[in-house]
């Protein structure tokens, strides 16, 4: 029985079990080392300076993030700055025709590979969001990126699972087995940090 499951149980309320998910919530937050976000901002700045596509890649509500963040981060900063070099960003998540067509022609687990294989160029990069870290077609996707030369960030919950093994830079938010939402959620957060950074930095810097 994982933290979520304990709360469950002893509230009486959707109220006080409201009050318990949010504390744990903090604490999954609160478990991130801040110096990884700092990395993982210089790889997107560094990206956006360059021109370079950054990929970004999950499913279930992992697939929601990764679509949520090329919009903040590309729509957005485009309509809130102004600038014309805002981030050129794909979520692999959002094209069904190459999704359905991937997995019914050679099998889910290369749905993020074989959409790399057509868009990737030198010095792209790869962002991967999996709760476990261990998501197979999510692997496989930074497996492929690592070898091509490119820089991986992983965005992962639990025990970090494969994907803390081989990405190049780790938010890792420490949970319990099956705490999906606090984890999603942790991972929802991060993208709006880094929208509203990136938009008020970028016009600032701009004028």
């Amino acid at each position: 029985m994982n933290h979520l499951h304990r709360a469950a149980s002893e509230s009486d309320s959707i109220e006080s079990f409201a009050d318990l998910y949010l504390q744990r919530l903090q604490t999954i937050i609160r478990s991130l080392d801040f110096s990884k976000l700092s990395a993982f901002e210089e790889e997107l700045e560094s990206a956006r300076i360059a021109g370079n596509t950054v990929f970004v890649a999950g499913n279930g509500g992992s697939a929601t993030t990764a679509s949520s963040m090329a919009n903040d981060l590309g729509f957005d900063v485009l309509k809130k700055t102004g600038v014309s070099d805002t981030f050129r960003i794909m979520a692999l998540t959002d094209n069904l025709a190459a999704i359905t067509a991937v997995s019914n022609d050679v099998g889910y687990d290369r749905v993020f590979v074989d959409q790399m294989r057509i868009h990737f160029k030198d010095g792209d990069k790869l962002i991967v969001i999996s709760a476990s870290g261990n998501s197979p077609n999510v692997v496989a996707a930074a497996e492929w990126a690592l070898k091509k030369g490119a820089t991986v960030i992983a965005l992962v919950g639990f025990e970090g699972g494969r994907l803390s093994e081989i990405a190049d830079i780790v938010l890792h938010f420490k949970a319990e087995q099956g705490e999906y939402g606090p984890v999603e959620d942790a991972h929802l957060v991060i993208n709006h940090i880094l929208a509203h950074w990136f938009q008020y930095r970028i016009k600032d810097k701009n004028g």
